[in-house]
């Protein structure tokens, strides 16, 4: 398997030491905007160092089975001619949400397989974005299923944790677990503290400020008795308890992928994602939405075009590089209400913990990125090993459970169960 991965930011700079200690690939080209940064990321593969580290080198050692190029994200001739120069066969997509489509398309038209944590962006209902979803996350994609399926060959969307290890989670309970499902929910919270140079808690957003911006301001989608509805940003506040030693925290209804996948394939009552954002988070996000600072829009700021978005996540610290200032642990589940195997009603969390400690100590990179990033790898080797087949477009929940859930423990990162 020859990989192509597009994106040296947070994600992409994880997956590379994730995925240099396995032997399912032949080679990986991580490409980058900026490939100064690509370079230092693929040279991370060898030589153990931090995320912060990586971003004052423009090369290392590393192991010959990578390689870094300069690519535009948003150039898809230019990515289907990378992906036909170093003979690629399946595309990786680490980068924001808003590059999917042309990357999704490259990897189409050059004949390799692809695989993305978060799906094509949405656009709210024109006038009621508040009860009723208008194009929804991944209606982009899903609506080219059969051009993948007459070439053979699979898109596999959604395979981050939230999307990804969430949407597994979903399919083991209802193949395992339960016999019929009233309702799942995706339930994510933790209790990372960042510090700055002064020790004090600092706001820094610990995953891509674009993305959240994106999906934490849109109307959330929720599935319920068999059809997808919306609802306001933030709503149906409720308190839920996280394991080892997170505890509880206040989680909201974001949009967001698992609750557009899981019905495709699942079948529930009732679907829905719910964040733990914390009522900070929440007042800023607040207010870059009244001030128009969420807007992609671009203005006109002494004689340059900048999008407002872009302007603030350029302001934030790059959350690859905020590992060595954050303690605490991440969460990221699955909540699952219905009838058991036994006829009993039965209610349990499915759950992926990664502490920051362990993720630097480890693999130099701070614990979200490390957990988004390490289950796409747990994929890719499944696909290379031929124990996941598929054609199209396919979500997590297409695929059977088992051989993932055993591969994740074999990776030295184990999911959970607590009954209820």
């Amino acid at each position: 398997m020859r990989i192509l991965l597009v994106g040296a930011g947070g994600v992409g700079s994880a997956v590379v030491p994730i995925a240099a200690r396995r032997d399912f690939f032949d080679h990986i080209v991580v490409a980058d905007y900026d490939r100064a940064r690509a370079e230092a990321v693929a040279g991370r593969s060898a030589s153990g160092q931090g995320a912060a580290q990586i971003h004052e080198q423009t090369s290392g050692p590393g192991d010959p089975r990578f390689s870094a190029i300069g690519l535009d994200a948003s150039d898809q001739a230019a990515v289907e001619a990378a992906l036909r120069e170093h003979r690629c066969d399946v595309l990786v997509n680490a980068v924001d949400p808003r590059f999917d489509m042309p990357l999704f398309r490259a990897a189409l038209n050059a004949g390799a397989h692809y695989l993305d944590m978060a799906m094509s962006l949405s656009r709210p209902h024109p006038s009621r974005p508040y009860e009723l979803p208008g194009v929804k996350l991944g209606d982009e994609q899903f609506a080219m299923s059969a051009e993948w399926e007459a070439k053979g060959l699979l898109a596999l969307v959604g395979m981050g944790v939230e999307p990804g290890l969430a949407d597994v989670f979903a399919r083991y309970a209802a193949d395992h677990l339960f016999e019929s499902i009233d309702e799942i929910g995706i339930r994510d919270g933790a209790n990372l503290v960042v510090r700055g140079e002064d020790g004090q808690e600092a706001f820094a957003p610990t995953f891509s400020i674009w993305t959240t911006i994106e999906e934490c301001l849109n109307p959330p989608v929720i599935w319920e008795d068999g059809g997808w509805h919306t609802t306001e940003p933030f709503s149906e506040p409720e308190v839920f308890d996280f394991p080892e030693g997170i505890g509880p925290v206040e989680c909201v209804n974001v949009e967001h992928e698992e609750v557009l996948l899981i019905p495709r394939w699942v079948k529930a009552r009732k679907v829905t994602f719910k964040y733990g954002l914390g009522d900070e988070f929440i007042d800023v996000l607040r207010t870059l939405h009244k001030l128009g600072l969420d807007s992609t829009e671009p203005v006109r700021v002494r004689g340059h075009e900048v999008s407002p978005r872009d302007v603030v996540a350029a302001s934030l610290p790059d959350p690859a590089t905020l590992g060595e200032r954050m303690r605490g642990k991440t969460c990221a589940g699955t909540w699952i209400k219905g009838v058991g195997k036994d006829g009993a009603p039965r209610e349990v969390y499915l759950y992926h913990v990664v502490d920051n400690a362990w993720s630097m100590r480890e693999y130099g990179a701070q614990a979200v990125v490390w957990q988004t990033a390490v289950h796409p790898v747990v994929a890719l080797e499944l696909l290379a090993r031929g124990a996941w087949k598929g054609q199209g477009v396919l979500g997590p929940e297409a695929f059977e459970p088992e051989p993932f859930l055993a591969l994740l423990n074999e990776y030295g990162s184990p999911w959970g169960m607590r009954e209820s």
